[in-house]
């Protein structure tokens, strides 16, 4: 038996607005930060929602269940190899720096139309980085569906 205790989950709730510097640099919340120092995260251009496109950043744990769910495809479908394509073509590891930030890549955060400010969102298991005009756009696009499946769970 181990005496090293098990880490505890991050859950990632609460939605924080914050500036982004000359350099792309964005300060992550304390409490959605990796408890080991040089931990990497995975940065993702996501353009799937009608409003626009957002980062999406996934932690070690979320990245290597995502690779677990495309490798168990089979061998010949042709999902898998274009999963992969686009995921390892259009994601980045990055890794905090000592206040916190991390560096946006500039093609990814040009593609999500993040300049001087950011909306960071909480998704329970990962979050995204967002424009605040194309979010406030998702948000009117998704009010409908997300109250929808609100009374399916709460009753």
């Amino acid at each position: 038996m181990s005496d090293t205790p098990e880490p505890k989950p991050i859950y990632y709730n609460a939605n924080y607005s914050h500036g982004v510097d000359e350099k792309r640099r964005l300060q992550i919340p304390a409490k959605w930060r990796p408890e080991s120092e040089g931990e990497e995260l995975t940065l993702m251009f996501w353009p799937k929602h009608k409003a626009g496109a957002c980062l999406r950043v996934l932690p070690p744990q979320q990245m290597a269940e995502m690779l677990a769910d495309i490798n168990a495809l089979p061998k010949g479908d042709p999902k898998k190899i274009a999963l992969k394509r686009f995921i390892g073509s259009e994601s980045e590891q990055v890794t905090l720096d000592k206040s916190g930030r991390i560096c946006l890549p500039e093609k990814m955060a040009r593609g999500a139309g993040i300049t001087d400010q950011a909306v960071l969102v909480g998704m329970l298991d990962h979050f995204e980085i967002w424009n605040a005009q194309t979010l406030e756009k998702a948000r009117a696009l998704d009010e409908s569906p997300t109250l929808d499946a609100i009374s399916q769970i709460i009753d």
